[in-house]
């Protein structure tokens, strides 16, 4: 394995009065030209801590020669919806921004989360200026000349349908909208599996069968809806493991050796010619 160096505690940039920051991972001897992924914590969009996942994930992928930010956004309590996705789009954008001092190759980026971390990294991946779709969901925030596109992404045990959680407590007023019409529109809008089309970058989903909190079926469902586009998909399915299961080191290191494998195809070329491969 690589060495590695680690910086903790990086700020991001100041949005709506939250200072947002977030960890990197990368090798020590990183030549400028490392692919880079930023992974997303779960916590239901009403926490979002990213301590656990600079070792779980950060620091083992940098050892395979990543750059690895691991990184949060503001959650219910700070903002409402979509002040969490134009944060991750903004660091992104930021990744992209210092890609000369972070050692990776700015046109060779993914974006991973787990739980609603994955719902916003599979949201993230297809949305944007080139899909025509999303365009609140950029933000007004620093870096505006840099693209949020990715050439990737990887969702564990992620929320793609965020109907069955958004209409209930305590998420009911997370989408503030004037009508019950308007609600809908912008749940629509948020819902990475309606959001799958031909342009949609390759993806890696991993789930456990036993998963109480977002079932698995959600899961398939995105899957079955990017193989129906002929997007480039991976489907890794863990028999009787629960939403927790990648805290057991066995399985995070099962999930971080396919990550790698996956990466290694789809970050092999730049983001505009990756749905192509």
């Amino acid at each position: 394995m690589a060495q590695i160096s680690v910086e903790e505690n990086v700020v991001v940039g100041n949005f709506g009065g939250v200072d947002l920051t977030v960890d990197v991972s990368r090798p020590a001897d990183s030549s400028g030209a490392a692919p880079g992924l930023l992974f997303l914590p779960g916590g239901g969009w009403v926490t979002a801590n990213r301590e656990p996942l600079k070792e779980r994930y950060g620091i083992p992928m940098a050892e395979r020669g990543y750059v690895c930010v691991t990184g949060e956004y503001r959650v219910q309590e700070q903002a409402r919806w979509p002040a969490a996705i134009q944060d991750v789009k903004a660091i992104i954008r930021w990744m992209r921004a210092n890609s000369g001092g972070l050692g990776l190759d700015p046109e060779r980026l993914a974006v991973g989360g787990k739980s609603a971390g994955g719902h916003l990294a599979l949201l993230a991946a297809g949305t944007g200026p080139e899909f025509n779709n999303g365009a609140d969901f950029e933000g007004d925030g620093a870096n505006a000349i840099y693209s949020s596109r990715v050439s990737a992404v990887i969702g564990v045990a992620p929320a793609s349908d965020v109907r069955e959680y958004w209409r209930r407590p305590p998420l009911e007023s997370y989408v503030a909208e004037p009508s019950a019409a308007a609600v809908d529109a912008a749940i629509t809008a948020a819902n990475p599996v309606e959001q799958v089309g031909a342009n949609y970058p390759p993806t890696l989903l991993v789930h456990g069968t036993s998963d109480d909190r977002v079932a698995h079926a959600m899961t398939l469902r995105m899957f079955q809806a990017l193989e129906q586009a002929g997007v480039p998909t991976d489907l890794v399915l863990y028999a009787g493991q629960d939403h927790m299961f990648d805290q057991d080191p066995r399985f995070s290191q099962a999930i971080v050796e396919a990550m790698d494998r996956f990466l290694a195809r789809y970050l092999a070329v730049p983001a505009a010619a990756a749905v192509s491969v």
